[in-house]
């Protein structure tokens, strides 16, 4: 039997708005019911019948059982992997990797183009199977479907271009250009909160790229990773190229453990960390999406309506479980009481049922059930013990009957309190007030996470503040809780490595092979031509012959190169980073030693140590040293 064990006593919560919620004090336990076994029809992955046996009690082992957390119900019971049949899928797909990596691409995004279409026929029934093992409101479930077509086209419209080999260089007595080859057999470890979302980031793009995929979905999705094995089939994707494997943590675990050649995961740091540490030494490719704590900065500025109708439905969309939902707001001392009080409207407002299979539905129950609630009731407790106000919510919602939360907003919140540093990931927000934009920086980088960060504000100013200081992958302006196929999503610190989404979502399933071609006759390749990634920058000859020109030689002066190409004296206040050296006929930066010779003067060594660093290039040759004392200084 599971049970809820209270881990807050002894203190009365202010709550000055809220839904009922079963009180701290006076319900210690709340009872869930006994898991029972359900009594499904047998398929090639479905099966019900060794819960039936006298090893029943040991059918975790082999069998997963997806429970309705909106009910608390068993779905069916799926057979999961075991060492044995997930070697016989990575030893498929391994003598299968050269063979799908030579099919036309033309032909794979057919395949795709096919799968696209599978999913907007089977919309309906998709989303009632992510509603039923996540509790994702109806509604919800089905946006995430439609939405990921546009992900899709993209990924379709922009593979040529990243595969296409890129000419670099062509002279007459060589070439130099760059291929990207498939990784080759990938694990792609997917989440439960966005299965369909965060499982084709992965797929679709390593797929049209021309690696084989071992996708692993949450044991709480895995229903809804079947469907999308099972239209990827429907649409001629070969079973050697992509194949699902079942099962909890030890599945994952004897994935790693697989010769494969790159890992995809999204989830917990804390399982990212895991990974990491796993395949250290390993040196195969691996892009981890982890953690957030994402936090908004409401300016005085902002268009305070518009800005908390915003962020309330990031801090509670999905009910709070994305990785990007709003978790902590800071909001400037003036309009701080206005903004709390408005939020609490608008979340009161919200449609909340315990029924997610209700269009009007809004808030759904927590899919993680138990663990997340003690989570969240631990640091809204802690919170609540050191100074914080509830002014919403903060418990599980009486006689509910699946895993629901009531939605929850703490203010009166401070950095010393925990619920201000770990990841909350469900329906609670905190509020914070802050003296203006430089105390709000200072407090949205004080996590170790770094995945979003947005500002309400219709002052540019204070926008492009916070863009600039903000420490994460993703920054937004009057917006959050926002992805787009078009910008790559990644993460900065604890949220994570590498990229999906974007240009950069696409390369990131390749590798990258420059070829060194030498012709066996002049003129082989054609033409002499550079790509657009070599700049052609003036030489040091040139640049004597402008100093002449310009009429700005003077002897026995020394002339330094500007970051804009021009030649001036020295000045502090000019120096800035030259953006390259010339990349035609010198294979390194021509370095006078004399120049680097000791002065006592410290405007001397100063110069002396912008030379070394590169930030400004002596271009004088006519006399190799002379002193520094000479140049003008602001």
């Amino acid at each position: 039997m599971y049970s809820i064990t209270r881990n807050i006593r002894k203190i009365t919560p202010i709550c000055k708005n809220g839904l009922k919620s079963s009180s701290f004090i006076n319900s210690s336990r709340v009872t869930i019911p006994n898991r029972t076994y359900s009594n499904q029809t047998s398929t090639n992955i479905a099966s019900s019948t060794f819960s039936k046996t006298p090893l029943g009690v040991m059918s975790e082992e082999l069998f997963l059982q997806p429970i309705n957390p909106a009910t608390c119900s068993p779905i069916t019971d799926l057979k999961i992997d075991t060492k044995i049949s997930l070697k016989a899928k990575f030893d498929a797909a391994y003598l299968f990797k050269e063979e799908w990596r030579n099919v036309e691409l033309s032909e794979k995004k057919l395949m795709i183009q096919r799968f696209r279409d599978n999913l907007i026929q089977n919309t309906d029934s998709i989303a009632a199977t992510l509603t039923k093992e996540t509790g994702k409101p109806i509604t919800q479930a089905t946006n995430e479907v439609i939405a990921v077509i546009e992900r899709i086209n993209f990924f379709l419209a922009n593979i040529d271009s990243v595969l296409k080999e890129q000419v670099v260089r062509t002279t007459e007595k060589f070439q130099e250009k760059i291929v990207r080859e498939p990784v080759g057999v990938i694990a792609a470890i997917s989440a439960w909160n966005y299965p369909i979302f965060i499982g084709l980031n992965v797929i679709i793009p390593a797929l049209l790229a021309g690696n084989c995929v071992l996708y692993k979905p949450s044991e709480f999705s895995s229903l809804t990773g079947i469907s999308i094995m099972n239209c990827l089939y429907e649409a001629g994707v070969p079973q050697e190229a992509f194949q699902i494997v079942l099962g909890k943590k030890i599945i994952s675990q004897s994935l790693l453990n697989l010769p494969i050649d790159g890992v995809y995961f999204t989830g917990s740091y804390a399982t990212g960390k895991s990974i990491s540490e796993n395949l250290a030494g390993r040196m195969i490719k691996q892009q981890l999406e982890l953690g957030g704590k994402d936090a908004v900065y409401v300016h005085e500025s902002a268009d305070l309506k518009t800005a908390v109708a915003s962020i309330a439905d990031g801090a509670m969309y999905n009910t709070g479980q994305s990785c990007c939902s709003v978790e902590r707001i800071y909001v400037d001392k003036s309009i701080y009481d206005t903004f709390v009080n408005e939020l609490v409207q608008v979340v009161k407002s919200f449609k909340f049922s315990f029924d997610p299979t209700n269009p009007q539905t809004y808030f759904g129950p927590l899919t993680r059930g138990v663990p997340q609630i003690e989570h969240l009731q631990r640091l809204i407790g802690s919170a609540l013990k050191r100074g914080a106000i509830l002014e919403l919510g903060g418990n599980v919602l009486s006689k509910a009957p699946g895993y629901f939360f009531a939605p929850t907003i703490v203010s009166n919140v401070h950095h010393g309190m925990e619920i201000q540093r770990e990841e909350l990931f469900g329906p609670v927000v905190t509020v914070q007030p802050v003296s203006g934009p430089t105390e709000a920086a200072l407090l949205m980088n004080d996590t170790p996470y770094g995945l979003t960060g947005s500002v309400y504000s219709e002052d540019a100013g204070v926008a492009n503040f916070i863009a600039e200081k903000s420490n994460t992958g993703t920054v937004y302006w009057n917006a959050c809780d926002r992805v787009s196929p078009y910008l790559p999503w990644s993460g900065r610190g604890a949220s994570g490595i590498g990229a999906t989404l974007g240009i950069e979502g696409i390369e990131n399933f390749t590798r990258i092979k420059a070829l060194h071609l030498i012709a066996p006759a002049k003129d082989y390749f054609g033409n002499p031509s550079n790509s657009q990634i070599v700049t052609k920058v003036t030489n040091l000859v040139n640049l004597e012959d402008q100093m002449e020109s310009l009429k700005i030689a003077q002897k026995g002066a020394n002339f330094y190169e500007a970051a804009d190409g021009s030649l001036k004296k020295y000045t502090l206040n000019d120096v800035k980073p030259i953006s390259s050296y010339a990349t035609q006929g010198n294979a390194f930066p021509f370095v006078n030693e004399s120049l680097f010779e000791s002065e006592e003067k410290a405007e001397e060594n100063e110069v002396r140590d912008l030379l070394k660093s590169g930030k400004v290039r002596k271009v004088n040759k006519e006399d190799p040293y002379v002193p520094i004392s000479s140049i003008k200084k602001d």
